[in-house]
């Protein structure tokens, strides 16, 4: 952890001393522009009369000044990466120094009540795994992300580990693609894009492909005419205005091209950086790899045919410029040409934008998952052994809790047996239950694990820890849990799933919990299942002397100088120690 805040307070300083850079060239751009400006001016005053002189002199001045305004957006295009790149470093200082995270987004818009354990772990929400680890750019790679770790998939572990230690090894790498993706301003989805690229109808005719180029010859002959006083000022005034009118045939069509590819503007520009930077790097390991094949074109660079589509929107949105629009359509039938190149790119590409686009935002996820290992480098990859059939881990912990204030414990299941905690309030057993279900989570998405050492038979995840009433449903908290149970039991007759539970029914009575509690617990380990019950009902533990898959383990409390004093170790055999009246006695609740 200390080389990352190392690294990333000499990336803070390096991107700070370049950005004072781009600053007094910013400030020198935005002089030359106006003195450009000024010289126009004065040369519409100072030659105004003499047509022959005057047009020349204002077409190459507008061109001048457009090009000058070109050059200073790339200017602070670059200005505002670095300025990303300096926030990209500061957050992660403060969350290496504070671990204060809680500014992130939460991921709320993901939580699913039905998910197999999302609802139970802390995965979203304010305090979160998820608002802890997620560093994506783009809301469609936050999707990406939260979709990685609700998948539930044991499938290819090693090959996302390989990802992940690749991407941890390049910092510098995933800052530049994180502060140019969020450069992405834009609202529109990558899904709207993409839709409305397929659903899109041609409207210019095919002859444009070449018309805009003869007609704009034509007017360049007409003006050095007109300069030549070969032509008078009414010929020049009628091709010009008759420039305008067949540009004006197709202007309510153009509004509409131009309105739409306005909303997606940004999204193409900052796009085909990224994909240039994808196609700029070499990658090993073969998720990457396959990531990079998914944007490779036959004939051109993906990011050169975003680029050609980025460009082609800017020169349309030209004509938003009343001077240039004027002049641009009655001579060089502007619009026009830049409609047809955007038609002709989208005939051209469309089915290939969802692939690009999904490359694009599956790495700014991915980039997220090598920033938490970089982050971590004390944390450890799991051996993966699927025919071992056993989870063991030296020195275990919840990776949100503080590293100066957390007690870790050593952890060892073998497939289909289940342990029985029990324990005092605030013990920790709710903490443990959490603790190995984000070990397992993060191991099936190929994070390493805060352990010293892990060893992993790869299985899916099922919980049931957090179960609520709901009343615009009209159902009890009873009848609730039963639905969480009989969803899980469902779900183990298709499947292999590690099984913890948090206080089972414990919506009804003492007896027929017990009862209920136990017969559940046989069906479990009838049914083969592997997992962790926690239960404050010390009867349940006597189920071990019928079913020798079934082990004691707990959590317990001790009172030290009438103080309760918790060790937060997790011990073989069953709890002894119970807190409930030690303190409704100590807050005065009840008397001695």
């Amino acid at each position: 952890m200390k080389q990352a805040l190392e690294f990333y307070i000499d990336q803070k300083e390096t991107h700070q001393f370049q950005l004072n850079q781009l600053s007094r060239k910013l400030l020198f751009s935005s002089l030359l522009r106006l003195l450009v400006f000024l010289i126009i001016t004065f040369s519409v005053y100072y030659f105004f009369g003499n047509m022959n002189v005057l047009v020349p002199v204002v077409i190459g001045g507008i061109a001048l000044f457009l090009f000058l305004v070109s050059r200073h957006s790339d200017l602070k295009d670059k200005a505002d990466k670095q300025k990303e790149l300096i926030r990209l470093n500061e957050l992660e200082i403060d969350i290496l120094k504070t671990r204060d995270f809680q500014d992130l987004p939460e991921g709320t818009e993901f939580e699913d009540p039905k998910h197999a354990f999302g609802q139970d772990i802390d995965l979203f929400g304010r305090g979160s795994f998820f608002q802890y680890l997620n560093r994506t750019a783009l809301y469609e790679g936050a999707k990406k992300l939260a979709a990685m770790l609700t998948e539930n998939s044991i499938e290819g572990i090693p090959k996302k580990q390989e990802a992940i230690k690749e991407l941890e090894q390049k910092p510098k790498w995933r800052q530049e693609f994180t502060a140019l993706a969020r450069l992405v301003k834009t609202e529109t989805p990558s899904n709207t894009v993409v839709q409305w690229l397929k659903k899109y109808r041609n409207f210019v005719p095919a002859y444009m492909k070449w018309l805009p180029t003869v007609f704009s010859v034509l007017s360049l002959l007409v003006i050095a005419g007109y300069s030549l006083d070969y032509f008078k000022g009414i010929h020049l005034f009628l091709w010009f205005l008759a420039g305008l009118l067949y540009t004006g045939i197709y202007l309510k069509k153009i509004n509409l091209l131009s309105g739409s590819v306005s909303k997606v503007q940004d999204t193409f520009h900052q796009y085909h950086h990224l994909l240039a930077l994808l196609e700029n790097e070499e990658f090993s390991s073969e998720i990457l790899q396959k990531n990079k094949e998914l944007i490779r074109s036959e004939k051109k660079k993906a990011s050169a045919i975003f680029k050609e589509f980025s460009k082609a929107i800017d020169a349309l949105d030209q004509r938003n410029n009343m001077l240039f629009g004027i002049f641009a359509n009655g001579f060089l039938l502007w619009d026009l040409r830049q409609s047809y190149k955007l038609e002709k790119w989208i005939s051209a590409y469309r089915q290939n934008v969802t692939h690009w686009f999904e490359v694009i935002e599956t790495i700014d996820a991915l980039n997220s998952l090598g920033n938490f290992s970089f982050n971590h480098p004390e944390y450890v990859f799991p051996e993966i052994n699927a025919e071992e059939n056993r989870i063991s881990a030296t020195v275990l912990a919840h990776p949100l809790l503080d590293p100066e204030k957390r007690v870790a414990n050593d952890f060892s299941i073998n497939n289909e047996e289940f342990f029985i905690i029990t324990g005092a309030n605030m013990a920790g057993k709710s903490t443990f239950l959490r603790t190995v279900s984000l070990q397992i989570l993060m191991s099936n998405i190929g994070l390493p694990v805060c352990a010293e050492s892990c060893r992993y038979s790869p299985i899916k995840l099922i919980t049931s820890m957090r179960t609520s009433d709901s009343l615009s449903d009209d159902e009890s908290y009873f009848f609730s849990e039963l639905k969480r149970l009989k969803f899980i039991v469902d779900e183990i007759k298709t499947d292999r799933y590690f099984i913890i539970l948090d206080e089972i029914l414990k919506g009804t009575n003492s007896s027929d919990k017990a009862i209920g509690s136990k017969k559940f617990i046989r069906k479990l380990v009838r049914s083969k299942s592997t997992g962790i019950i926690a239960t404050h009902d010390l009867s349940l533990c006597e189920i071990t002397a019928e079913l020798p898959q079934v082990k004691n383990h707990y959590f317990d409390a001790e009172i030290v100088n009438d103080e309760l004093f918790f060790d937060y170790k997790f011990k073989d055999g069953v709890c002894q120690n119970m807190n409930a009246s030690f303190l409704l006695r100590k807050m005065e609740i009840v008397d001695d």
